[in-house]
Parts: structure tokens; sequence; C-alpha cells
């Protein structure tokens, strides 16, 4: 059954692992995707696939080491998990005045349950942790910058996955895109 899946990429357009959307679009349809659309260069996509998420997750990452010639790891969504995840509002609770930043830190598989973490008061705050994503407002701090110092906030979260665990992190301005 053909279904519509968001494929965010990590690690691409950093340093020498550059891809270019319009030869990622044209890579995509190569290998038998459709109606691919990108949306900002650091790597998300939206496409048309048959099969099971791990399959079309699997084929993502090997179309494109085969086509860029360095692997790059792929966290999927189904339409119907984005649509929830913007249905949710976990960012609802926000003062509309507030200087912040809004991200969801994405994983490919399912985090410990009973997951917590501590929220760094007027700097980072985790607005809610749902089974593979991670919903953070970041404040602006003196220094101009939002997200600087998340590291310590996760660091826990960290210590209790398995190596090779794979994540992305993503403004959710661009996840409000994914599914226009």
């Amino acid at each position: 059954m053909m279904g519509t899946w968001v494929a965010f990429l990590r690690g691409i357009n950093l340093g020498k692992r550059q891809v270019k959307m319009a030869e990622l679009k044209i890579c995509l349809e190569a290998a038998g995707f459709s109606n691919i659309k990108t949306v900002v260069a650091s790597g998300n996509v939206r496409l048309e696939a048959e099969g099971k998420a791990e399959a079309i997750k699997q084929k993502l990452e090997q179309a494109i080491a085969a086509r860029f010639g360095f692997a790059v790891g792929v966290v999927l969504r189904s339409e119907a998990e984005l649509t929830e995840m913007l249905a949710g509002h976990p960012f609802g609770t926000l003062d509309p005045k507030a200087d912040v930043t809004r991200h969801v830190l994405m994983f490919d598989q399912k985090l410990p349950s009973g997951m917590t973490l501590a929220d760094r008061p007027g700097h980072t705050e985790i607005l809610r942790i749902d089974a593979r994503d991670i919903y953070i407002a970041g404040y602006r701090q003196p220094n101009g910058r939002y997200t600087e110092g998340v590291e310590e906030v996760l660091k826990p979260l960290y210590a209790r996955l398995d190596k090779g665990v794979l994540d992305t992190m993503r403004n959710w301005n661009t996840i409000e895109k994914m599914l226009a």
C-alpha cells in the first residue's frame, strides 16, 4: 500500500557531507520513490513509498549512500505520525511573548519508558517526552543563542541509550511545513 512518509536525514550539509536538494530528489526518484518534496536544505523530505517503515528507511539510506558516497541516517515518520505530532500542540503551553525557539528531537527507536529530564529554568525546557520524540523550548540567552547547552539537559538521556541510537533535531517551524 502506498503511503506518505517524512524522512529526516541526519548530518547532511555539514562540512564535506554536502547534498543539494535537487540532487537528492533525483536520487530518490531513481530509487523508486514518488511525489518527493524537500523542505529547507537540512535534509527534510516528504515522499510517497510502498512498504513498511523499516524497509523504506533502509531503502532511503542505501540509495543516499550509493549516490553521495557517505552514510546518512534517516529518522522516518509516517504522515499519520506527523499529523498526530502536529495535532498534539506540544508547544501550546509556552508564553506567546517569550523569546524562545521550539525544537523536536526525534529518535529512530523508542526511548526508555518513564524517561524524565530536568529543565534549566530560563534556558532549556523539556515540554514533553513521547515514545520517540522530545519537545524542547530553548530560551534566548545573553549571547543571542537559544539551544547552546541543551546537551547538558540531554546528557542523562544519552547515558541510558544504547550506542548507535539515531536521533536528529529539527526546528518546529520545519515540522509544521512538512505536510503543507
